[in-house]
């Protein structure tokens, strides 16, 4: 009855795109109007646009409007024109949706429409790509239409300095990549000015390639550390016994499918055994598990993780002497990114690289408390209607498929199952050359460093024979059964060597820097690629080649051999290659168009269909084709050995594959548990975060007002004043005897915290005093106390002293808090042996210690604050030149004035340079400048920017 309503009606998503379409209609009526416009009317329409939205008109009555004017600055700017069904990805954009739209459809195209719109307020709009390349490229070629339409574009990329990223924050829309504009929300709230703060309040954000950022990137939190003690030695002893001990597998138990590597009875007796042999356990104990030999153990635990679980070229690559990780969902290395707890550490010390020191978390956030900041936050991918209950459970976002602009021709084979990895092998390479032969392009998609360069290292050596023809001997003539059962020896048969060896591109993580290039000509005929993982490479792999790609790569050839490209030359050039692309298009076409070819299904069924989206896009014949083995780690761990017994049983010759559409089910079904686990595991997460993130918002807004505030002496006032009523009410309880009172311990606490020798034994045995009136006495003599200080330091520098030694103070007490929070992560879940819930247990243990972080911030900023002493001396003179004008150089020390050439022309001075010149050499009081004010020199820039670079 539901499926025939389907029908009949239609489903939700199909209503809702008809609702969009309706309204592009509306759209393309205005197509003609803008059209008439010149580019300077057309300019003139954003400053309408944001007259009207002042008057009080809302961004979706100005929609229709808007989004005719991106389309016709499309037209003039990129010489394209946005399809129907990319206006309707847009209006979903708008509001707040995923907009699902196959590969090829053109989605960076797609956002330019909402961005305009919502950047029209003013508030800023961020654009998240995958990595530093395409958020450069994005911002240069889409923001061709917006500097066109009069807005400015930024792009935050790794490696920018506070200014720049001020400046491009600042900017009406923004591109970067979501670690940048996560470190840089988690830096903000690290700062000592609010001056140094980079980002604007979240208002929209749009997020490419959606399912990668927000699903697979979120199982781990963003975290900002600092480096504690070295211990290189202790790790690379840890490493030693292990790496001895999982010699017998006996003694370690190792679970592939939750990605656990646990000791057992055994090998935990023989590495006590080990570590007691070569005197590593703690004095005093008597075993590894004593409560001294905890940190041994976790890292005995971690190094045995770094041996088992952790594969080199698969999980990380060893580059530049360092341990990078490989994301395991795009293929690319996350440089800068390190595993904590020690985990980075021992993967170090397995592979003999110099090993870091272990860091202290400063701050930290998860990727989904980090987006839902935004107001309105949007995505778009080739893939996310089969993870749409999770973005709907924690974004608040509803997926929307949007058909494509032309119809899908591409042919999806079953999948092809071999009993062993050789096989599975020698047949990929077969297809590889069956492709090359005919000319048609091959992507093969591997799902891991290592696997692709085993296939590459095959396709290498592979000889590759053409049968040129197969003639019956004349004594078999009209003998067709007695030829068969004789077999090739009835036939005259002439063999030709084609070639030995297939030429081919390997695109992983060592080619990172050229993935643009190798993806643009893996649609030239009878080119192979190979590519581990294809999500958010963001450049198309179009038929016959890409004319961007290729000009783009002939213009910096040329300058590379100094040659001045004229108009007229990139002419010529670009219609030399239309003309080469026309005709090599058509070979692939001929040929079948692009095959994909899988080599292993992924444990996520979005990764595998964006390798199969590659192909077929814009109404292109393609063909996709997975080939598995029951060796591959997705069906050994899941069905490996019954999928292998029923190939046995049915007498599946060597070489031959099994193929049916039930196979698929059961793999399908398989990446589902894989899947489901996985949201467990970001869920899990999240509602561990989510009880610290409050704690998180308290802290970061406590902060940024004591960054706005000139004058916190009300609340040191009122923290002295907390304090005092704390230590009366713990010593001196309410309904307490006098004799019960401990004057003793509040005498030396009041000595302690305030500085002050207080008569509190005779106060105390005063006739009828009470604790209140104890209490006001010592709140009188603190306010004397404090008052005197005041005096004596003076009230300017006691208010820059106060708010400086907040914030401090604020983050010591943040950093430990973490430290505690992420120790008792780790313990709570035996908390569930006692029938006890551990996530409750959290919420109230990570409320009692953020409670108590709070005491100890009042207690610790009132002992510093009246009890430490202050020494001013004056700051040494400096003898200068009688009408010498000056203006030093920080970097060099040289006077500018004397010797202009010696200045930066970019007015840029790094870190290395700034020691050269001695603090001494500053003018008198010129370190007393604020780093906000202007150089006392003259120079024009910021004191912090200029000679303040120095101190």
């Amino acid at each position: 009855m539901l499926g025939f309503a389907k029908k009949l009606f239609g489903s939700s998503n199909d209503r809702k795109v008809k609702d969009f379409m309706s309204r592009v209609q509306k759209i393309n009526a205005l197509e003609d109007k803008f059209a008439a416009f010149s580019d300077d009317e057309l300019r003139m329409m954003t400053q309408t646009f944001r007259d009207r939205l002042e008057a009080g008109e809302t961004l979706d009555k100005i929609l229709n409007e808007a989004f005719a004017v991106v389309r016709e600055a499309a037209k003039r700017t990129l010489g394209q024109r946005h399809y129907d069904v990319q206006l309707a990805g847009g209006m979903i954009l708008h509001e707040g949706g995923i907009s699902e739209m196959r590969t090829g459809e053109g989605k960076t195209l797609v956002a330019t429409a909402p961005v305009y719109l919502n950047a029209l307020e003013g508030k800023g709009v961020h654009v998240i790509t995958v990595n530093d390349y395409l958020a450069r490229r994005d911002a240069e070629q889409m923001g061709r239409i917006y500097r066109f339409l009069g807005m400015e574009v930024g792009v935050i990329v790794n490696g920018l300095s506070s200014g720049q990223r001020q400046a491009a924050y600042g900017a009406d829309i923004t591109y970067g990549t979501n670690n940048e504009f996560g470190f840089d929300y988690l830096r903000d709230n690290l700062v000592y000015d609010r001056a140094e703060m980079v980002q604007r309040p979240h208002h929209y954000a749009i997020v490419d390639e959606v399912d990668s950022i927000l699903i697979d990137e979120a199982r781990t939190p963003l975290i900002i550390s600092g480096p504690t003690e070295d211990r290189s030695d202790f790790y690379r002893i840890v490493d030693v016994l292990v790496k001895e001990l999982i010699q017998d597998k006996a003694t370690f138990d190792l679970d592939e499918k939750q990605k656990q590597s646990l000791l057992t009875e055994e090998g935990s007796e023989r590495i006590e055994e080990m570590l007691i042999a070569g005197g590593h356990l703690a004095e005093d104990t008597t075993g590894l598990y004593d409560a001294a030999n905890i940190t041994l153990v976790h890292h005995v635990n971690q190094a045995l993780r770094a041996n088992t679980l952790y594969a080199r070229d698969k999980d990380y690559i060893i580059k530049g002497g360092e341990v990078v990780l490989i994301d395991e969902f795009t293929g690319r290395m996350m440089t800068g990114r390190r595993l904590s707890e020690g985990l980075h550490q021992a993967i170090e010390a397995k592979e003999g690289v110099q090993i870091q020191p272990e860091n202290q978390t400063l701050a930290s956030v998860t990727i989904q408390n980090y987006f839902r900041l935004y107001t309105k936050l949007s995505g778009m991918t080739g893939t996310a209607a089969t993870e749409a209950q999770e973005f709907m459970d924690i974004y608040k976002m509803d997926v929307m498929e949007v058909p494509t602009n032309r119809p899908v021709l591409r042919i999806d084979h079953d999948d092809e199952v071999f009993r062993t990895e050789a096989e599975k092998l020698n047949a990929i390479c077969a297809q590889i050359a069956d492709c090359h032969v005919r000319g048609q392009p091959i992507l093969v998609g591997t799902v891991s460093i290592e696997k692709s360069e085993t296939l590459s290292k095959m396709l290498d050596t592979y000889e590759h024979k053409t049968e040129v023809s197969r003639t019956l001997k004349p004594e078999f003539a009209g003998k067709d059964k007695e030829a068969a059962k004789v077999g090739d020896a009835a036939y005259d048969i002439k063999w030709r060597t084609e070639f030995k060896g297939i030429p081919h591109s390997v695109l992983n993580a060592r080619q990172h820097e050229q993935e643009a290039y190798i993806v643009a000509d893996a649609g030239l005929p009878g080119v192979v690629t190979i590519a581990t993982n294809m999500a958010g490479r963001g450049t198309d792999i179009q038929l016959g080649g890409n004319l961007e790609m290729r000009l783009q790569r002939w213009s910096q050839e040329q300058r590379n051999m100094a040659v001045e490209v004229t108009p007229a030359m990139h002419e010529a050039k670009e219609a030399e290659f239309k003309a080469e692309i026309a005709v090599a298009r058509e070979q692939a076409l001929a040929a079948g168009g692009l095959f994909v070819l899988g080599t292993e299904r992924h444990e996520s069924r979005r990764i595998d269909n964006q390798l199969r989206g590659r192909t077929g896009r814009q109404g292109d014949p393609g063909v996709s084709k997975f080939f598995l083995s029951c060796q591959d780690d997705l069906l050994r761990i899941f069905a490996g050995d019954r999928l292998d017994a029923i190939m046995r049983n049915f007498g599946v010759a060597e070489g031959e594959a099994i193929s049916h559409p039930w196979l698929n089910r059961a793999v399908e079904t398989a990446q589902k548990r894989v899947e489901a686990r996985n949201y467990d595991i970001r869920k899990n997460l999240l509602k561990y975060d989510d009880v610290v993130n409050d704690q998180r918002k308290a802290i970061f807004e406590q902060r940024q007002e004591f960054m706005d505030s000139t004058d916190l002496s009300d609340m040191v006032t009122e923290f002295r004043q907390d304090v005092i009523s704390d230590l009366v009410e713990r010593f001196m309880p309410p309904k307490a005897y006098a004799e019960q009172w401990d004057i003793d311990s509040l005498k030396d606490r009041v000595q302690n915290i305030l500085g002050l020798d207080l008569p509190l034994h005779d106060w105390a045995a005063e006739e009828g005093v009470s604790n209140e009136e104890v209490e006001e006495r010592i709140q009188a003599a603190a306010d004397a106390r404090a008052a005197e200080r005041l005096e004596l330091i003076g009230a300017d520098q006691t208010r820059g002293i106060e708010r400086q030694f907040l914030m401090q103070q604020i983050d010591m007490s943040w950093r430990e808090h973490l430290v505690h929070l992420d120790h008792l992560r780790g313990v709570i879940g035996l908390r569930g042996y006692g029938q006890r819930d551990p996530l409750q247990e959290y919420k109230t243990e990570a409320f009692n210690l953020f409670e108590g972080l709070l005491h100890e911030l009042r207690q610790n900023v009132t002992r510093w604050l009246m009890t430490v002493e202050f020494r001013f001396a004056p700051p040494p003179e400096l003898e200068m030149p009688e009408f010498q004008e000056i203006h030093l150089n920080p970097g060099t020390g040289e006077n500018e004035m004397l010797n202009p050439a010696s200045q930066n022309p970019e007015g840029q001075f790094t870190g290395d340079d700034r020691s050269r010149l001695p603090v001494e050499l500053l003018p008198v009081g010129w370190e007393r400048t604020s780093r906000n004010a202007d150089c006392p020199c003259g120079s024009g820039r910021k004191f912090k920017h200029c000679h303040g670079a120095l101190i």
